[in-house]
């Protein structure tokens, strides 16, 4: 009995401690990564020169300024038309830095601009072979030689590994042997960093299904609409 209550508060105390402790490791080490940029400022104008000692996580602080500096310059006609300038020097110029640049851009694109078409539903596919199933995330429709290739309507689908999902494999799949889970994106990727020991109860997934189709009855996707229209 006691050595049953010594292990209950032994792995009480490992579960909340463990979490805490990679969470500030992470955050202070993002800290330490970005304070780094204080290094390009001169020393003298640096707050320190001023206050006599360092201000931890001021880095960050300037880092999100710059990058919101840079997103508000982008977004006017000047930044836009030196954006595009740039980018027609690498694309004719610089072959492999091209390569490399537009992939990444198209990549953020998919994921942070278009959001809402990719990644958006969790599946499951019959991969590595048949008898086999994983869990995939939708990216997109086949279109061009893959849709000409593929027997019917197809699925690009992304196929992460475990527990690192942002490695993984693009597969092609035809929309007939895509299996839909209801799933959220975040329940699907969850159950992929745990392998597979973060299952969503099913009552909460039912839950959040009818609460979400009770928000989309609410407030229709324009877009879906504009969609239909076109």
């Amino acid at each position: 009995m006691i050595k049953k209550i010594i292990r209950k508060y032994f792995l009480a105390g490992l579960l909340a401690l463990i979490p805490l402790f990679l969470t500030g490791w992470v955050l202070l080490g993002l800290m330490g990564l970005t304070d780094r940029v204080l290094g390009l400022i001169p020393k003298i104008y640096r707050p320190e020169s001023f206050i006599g000692f360092p201000i931890p996580g001021l880095g960050l602080i300037l880092s999100l300024a710059i990058i919101f500096l840079i997103g508000a310059l982008v977004t006017n006609v000047i930044g836009r038309g030196l954006l595009a300038h740039g980018e027609r020097v690498i694309m004719k110029n610089i072959p492999l830095l091209r390569w490399f640049y537009f992939s990444t851009k198209q990549l953020l694109e998919a994921i942070f601009v278009q959001g809402e078409d990719s990644f958006r539903r969790a599946i499951l596919v019959e991969y590595p072979r048949k008898g086999i199933y994983s869990i995939g995330f939708v990216t997109g429709e086949a279109r061009g030689q893959l849709d000409e290739h593929v027997p019917g309507p197809a699925y690009t689908v992304f196929v992460p590994t475990t527990p690192n999902p942002t490695s993984g494999y693009l597969i092609v799949v035809p929309e007939s042997e895509a299996i839909p889970l209801d799933w959220s994106v975040d329940e699907a990727f969850r159950i992929i960093i745990s392998a597979g020991v973060l299952v969503p109860d099913q009552n909460e997934v039912m839950v959040q299904g009818n609460r979400e189709a009770a928000s989309t009855e609410g407030n229709p996707d324009p877009g879906r609409t504009e969609r239909e229209a076109g």
